[in-house]
């Protein structure tokens, strides 16, 4: 799995790279397509008003002339007064600009942004009309775009060969913007499909991450719960020994005292199958509460006094400084007895010598505060993030004498949970560590 792991997680990356990279040349493409295809529809939608402006012209009745043969001056003469009037003399501005929106509407280009201009095909290039911007735009020729249409009579008209043609100026301003907006929702159709692709790797990352974290911390459990099991069965094995021997049966001293190990060890293996039980029911979340008005003060006293035998063995001192003025909270005695009683066996299990264990305890408007203070190890950041994972434990370095399945502080935070409480952690290595536990007072007292 370590080296299958890092594997998956490079092919993956590599997968997801290729896949964006793909993606963006894929968009590049695109835009290269659809700019030949909004050219391709602008000149289609200019060239039929062009088409329109010739019909315009070539209906004018100076374009019945007929007999191109051989003319007198005079009709000569009268041929200049009767060629055709200019765009600009037929059209107006606005006139001009409806025509060729209308014409880029039907191509379904409804959002074009456009100037034009009608000019003349002799060398001056003389502007005969123009929209309001179409100077100010033409200057700009990095970010817009134009396109020329020749004005031509139409075929077989009497005016076709006689005329100057005049030209149609188009200019599209901003035109790679425009392109990009006529794109929108292809863009946003393809960054959300890659969000999907990305959060899809990211969970599958994840999971691997996790399984790998549960694959390890099933072994630890399993490790942890055969030496606890191991431990107790190898006395009780030994006491039974004893038992069978015929001196310590004939010995009743020794008889009461092997059958109290047996005892013992059998009601310690009972407490630790027990706790694997309420594990099973937290993770069922089917913990249930029996929710009384108790003093929390008095409860802390309990505890306290059941582990005043095993501070004494380790040359551990406690100090209670219970100054709460109200605390009467709604708890269930035994889970929450459990609470306190696992904070303490913590800082008991993780501690050094001369360890000194404070608990106070004060009240604000809604909330009985809990504060269990140690001076043992401590904990890194990594263990005080990690501390109400169920299974896990904090690494002691050399320190192998600290037992348990790491279902303490899972517990902890369930019942706390359950209480509507919060619990927060509070530590430095090798200085000691602070538990700090609100639970709601009850009614009378809130």
């Amino acid at each position: 799995m370590k080296k299958v792991f890092p594997a998956i997680a490079v092919l993956i990356t590599l997968s997801l790279a290729g896949i964006i990279f793909f993606q963006i040349s894929w968009l590049q493409n695109l835009l290269q397509v659809q700019e030949q295809k909004v050219f391709y529809k602008v000149d289609k939608a200019a060239v039929s008003v062009t088409q329109e402006f010739n019909k315009q012209a070539s209906s004018g009745p100076s374009m019945h002339l007929r007999n191109r043969g051989a003319r007198a001056p005079m009709e000569l003469f009268r041929l200049k007064l009767a060629q055709p009037n200019t765009i600009s003399q037929l059209y107006s501005a606005d006139e001009v600009y409806e025509k060729l929106r209308r014409a880029f509407d039907s191509e379904d280009l409804h959002n074009l942004r456009f100037e034009f201009a009608i000019t003349s095909d002799s060398d001056d290039f003389i502007v005969e009309l123009q929209s309001r911007n179409f100077i100010e735009e033409s200057l700009d020729t990095l970010h817009n775009r134009r396109r020329f249409i020749p004005i031509i009579p139409e075929s077989g008209s009497d005016m076709e060969g006689l005329i100057a043609f005049e030209n149609l100026v188009i200019i599209i301003p901003d035109f790679k913007s425009q392109v990009w907006e006529s794109l929108t929702w292809m863009i946003i159709l393809s960054a959300i499909f890659t969000l999907i692709l990305v959060t899809a790797f990211y969970v599958t990352l994840k999971t691997l991450i996790d399984q790998k974290k549960l694959s390890e911390i099933k072994s630890d459990f399993i490790n942890n719960m055969t030496h606890e099991f191991k431990t107790p069965l190898a006395t009780i094995s030994l006491a039974v020994d004893a038992l069978r021997n015929q001196k310590v049966q004939n010995n009743a001293e020794k008889m009461q005292y092997f059958s109290g190990i047996i005892k013992e060890e059998n009601m310690r293996m009972n407490k630790h199958v027990e706790t694997i039980l309420q594990a099973a029911l937290m993770e069922k979340q089917e913990l249930k509460l029996n929710l009384k008005p108790l003093s929390v003060h008095e409860i802390i006293r309990e505890v306290m006094d059941n582990f005043e035998l095993v501070l004494q063995e380790k040359n551990a001192s406690s100090q209670l400084l219970l100054n709460a003025q109200a605390d009467t909270a709604m708890v269930d005695e035994v889970h929450f007895t459990n609470l306190i009683s696992n904070l303490v066996d913590n800082a008991v299990k993780y501690s050094k010598e001369d360890l000194l264990i404070k608990v106070t305890t004060h009240s604000t408007n809604k909330f009985l505060v809990i504060r269990i203070e140690d001076n043992g190890i401590g904990m890194s950041k990594e263990t005080v993030k990690r501390i109400f994972e169920k299974f896990y434990r904090a690494h002691t370095g050399n320190l192998h004498n600290v037992k348990g399945f790491g279902l303490g502080m899972s517990y902890v935070k369930t019942v706390i949970d359950a209480h509507k409480g919060r619990v927060k952690v509070e530590s430095t290595q090798g200085k000691g560590s602070t538990f700090t536990v609100e639970i709601p007072l009850a009614p009378a007292n809130a």
